[in-house]
């Protein structure tokens, strides 16, 4: 599984992420232009010592990301999805992509995925959106629990 941020603008968000990815064996990949330095000292705090153990790349656009991974099925991440995330069967090739902070994914992007590659996580109505990397977590998490947890070193129960 590899996980995307597309233009993420907040570091401790990023460095949340970063942490994340690290303990669960994923690709982290940002997608510029970044809101901030990849050496910011709220990213380092956010991600601790967490920045060695995870593989991080960055693209200096979505299609360069795509084009280095034939193949394999992108997950937009979206408020304005219409397939809920737990709906999904994860693959392990599946790219899950998240939108910057303050405006989400563009437009004409999600409209050029079939509407089950768009998926959303549901809240309660009034509720614009989760942070950013709470919701990387949620979507992240169920994927990886499809998977049995492949690579925790758990034993079945």
């Amino acid at each position: 599984m590899h996980i995307a941020l597309y233009q993420p603008e907040i570091p401790p968000n990023t460095g949340n992420v970063i942490r994340l990815c690290a303990n669960l064996g994923t690709t982290l990949h940002l997608i510029e232009p970044l809101g901030f330095e990849l050496d910011d000292a709220r990213l380092r705090r956010a991600g601790l010592d967490y920045r060695e153990l995870a593989c991080l790349r960055t693209w200096p656009d979505l299609p360069a990301l795509l084009a280095a991974l034939p193949g394999h099925r992108l997950l937009a991440c979206s408020t304005r999805g219409r397939k809920r995330y737990d709906e999904v069967r994860y693959r392990a090739d599946d790219v899950l992509l998240f939108g910057p902070e303050t405006r989400g994914l563009p437009d004409a992007l999600l409209s050029g995925l079939p509407p089950d590659q768009v998926l959303r996580i549901p809240m309660r109505p009034g509720n614009r959106s989760l942070n950013l990397s709470n919701a990387v977590s949620v979507i992240a998490f169920e994927a990886w629990r499809q998977a049995d947890f492949d690579g925790a070193g758990l034993a079945p129960q």
